[in-house]
């Protein structure tokens, strides 16, 4: 029996949450966002998966850039942090990438460009999420200094949202109407809307969307579950039971001595821990499933194990794959009780778990 700690991928569902982002943007372009390898899905599967239903693609750093042009990407593709320094600069150039403009030393960077080639560039304007992006009150000199430099075409005026995601938004509204004021005193088109605005308000679409979470299968809206959004589980991460315990009330579980039985009880060791990407904080009663029955973590999570209670489900058997998130216990679940977001849990998975990507048709 092999340690069957994995990480299976469906591509089809990556491809049907493309499609549910391509039908809920109207006229606006959709820019898949796949930075950091994909949210942890892959690069080049997410590219395959995509292609066919958005217009574009988005990443973070150069490097993700040159990964999408290594695989064949033809796509526009944004440069969310913009060029670091000239030599990036250039770089983007030549590989053809829109650039995000978000800080004054980038706008004299492109400055003193030697070169006349083509760039396209996107000024993002901060609207309250108070990262990066320029103030309001900046956004007319960086526009007019754009407008004269050599090659240069400003593509239009971008923002984030800071809030969409949240049950109780009070800021986007707000957001949005600072940057369509701008966009329309300048004459430009503008992009704003992530997953969660593009699912929740349809006056943030713009001319271009730029959806990441929703095309992983976490759920950008608090609260409602993928299948309420018309949304698909895209990973399951499952791993198997490699020993069975049984323990009288009293005694303790893990780590530290944190869990106590409460009564007799039969407790489970899965291989997967930390190590694998597990969180090591997730709480004893973090929901876990066996055979499609749900139960939860008991004692903390080690480097290569945890333990989870069996004592109601007398069937189970060493050797059985216990389902960590997926499609019984969704990700979003896990993440909630870890008191984190379902990107951290898909970004975090290492190495040593084995892939499996399955088609369509269930074979792998």
């Amino acid at each position: 029996m092999s340690r069957g700690t994995l990480l299976t991928l469906r591509p089809g569902a990556l491809a049907a949450n493309a499609r549910r982002a391509r039908a809920l943007a109207g006229d606006a372009r959709v820019y898949a966002m796949v930075k950091a390898n994909a949210y942890g899905h892959g690069t080049a599967l997410a590219l395959s998966a995509f292609s066919p239903h958005v217009d574009g693609f988005g990443v973070a750093v150069l490097d993700e850039a040159r990964a999408l042009r290594a695989l064949g990407c033809s796509a526009p593709v944004m440069l969310l942090e913009g060029p670091f320094d000239a030599d990036e600069l250039d770089e983007a150039g030549a590989l053809g990438l829109e650039l995000v403009v978000h800080s004054a030393w980038q706008l004299a960077l492109l400055a003193e460009r030697h070169s006349t080639a083509p760039l396209v560039v996107w000024l993002k304007c901060d609207t309250g999420m108070h990262r990066i992006g320029l103030p309001p009150a900046a956004c007319a000199g960086a526009l007019s200094r754009l407008t004269m430099l050599p090659g240069v075409t400003v593509a239009g005026l971008m923002t984030h949202f800071a809030c969409a995601d949240e049950r109780h938004d009070a800021l986007s509204a707000s957001q949005l109407s600072t940057l369509v004021a701008l966009a329309e005193q300048h004459d430009l088109p503008f992009t704003a809307a992530n997953s969660a605005a593009l699912c929740r308000y349809p006056d943030s679409r713009g001319a271009l969307v730029r959806p990441g979470i929703m095309l992983y299968g976490g759920s950008p809206q608090a609260g409602q579950s993928l299948a309420e959004q018309g949304l698909a589980v895209t990973q399951c991460l499952t791993a198997r039971l490699i020993a069975i315990n049984d323990i009288p009330a009293g005694d303790s579980v893990g780590y530290g001595a944190s869990w106590t039985a409460q009564r007799p009880s039969r407790i489970g060791v899965v291989a997967i821990g930390y190590g694998d990407g597990y969180p090591r904080h997730a709480p004893a009663g973090t929901p876990v499933a066996v055979g499609g029955a749900r139960t939860g973590l008991a004692g903390r999570v080690s480097m290569d194990m945890l333990t989870i209670d069996l004592t109601d489900l007398p069937a189970v058997k060493v050797g059985d794959e216990v389902e960590l998130w997926g499609d019984t216990v969704s990700v979003d679940e896990v993440a909630a009780a870890c008191g984190t977001i379902s990107y951290e849990l898909f970004c975090q998975v290492t190495a040593r778990v084995e892939r499996v990507v399955v088609r369509p048709d269930g074979t792998a």
